[in-house]
């Protein structure tokens, strides 16, 4: 038979819960500036993406513009942009889940409260 939790543990659980929140925010805005590079076509096309997956910059080496051959380039580009964004959901996930010391924070969402 379970017990109902006494209001000393739910302050307790509140107060870990509430630290963890400020953890996570921490996380997010450093994640906003943590970059990943990734590149295509042997480096021919290079993108940078933050943590938060914003896009900080597109190269594209002149030599990798065919007019006959469109399609290679957009190919690269699809390709690098992919696996930057791969890149960045890792670094993501890596981030976030030390900030929530690995607690699925689907488990809290039902606390009602704020950010989770």
């Amino acid at each position: 038979m379970s017990r109902q939790p006494r209001a000393g543990d739910m302050q307790q659980m509140l107060k870990q819960v509430q630290k963890m929140q400020k953890e996570l925010q921490a996380a997010q805005e450093r994640l906003k500036e943590e970059v990943v590079e990734a590149s295509a076509g042997g480096g021919m096309v290079t993108v940078r993406i933050t943590g938060d997956f914003e896009v900080k910059s597109v190269h594209i080496d002149p030599a990798a513009v065919d007019p006959d051959d469109v399609q290679l380039l957009a190919d690269m580009v699809q390709a690098a942009f992919n696996e930057g964004m791969r890149k960045a959901r890792e670094l993501a996930e890596s981030s976030l889940g030390g900030a929530t010391g690995g607690m699925d924070l689907g488990d809290l969402g039902g606390l009602g409260l704020p950010g989770l």
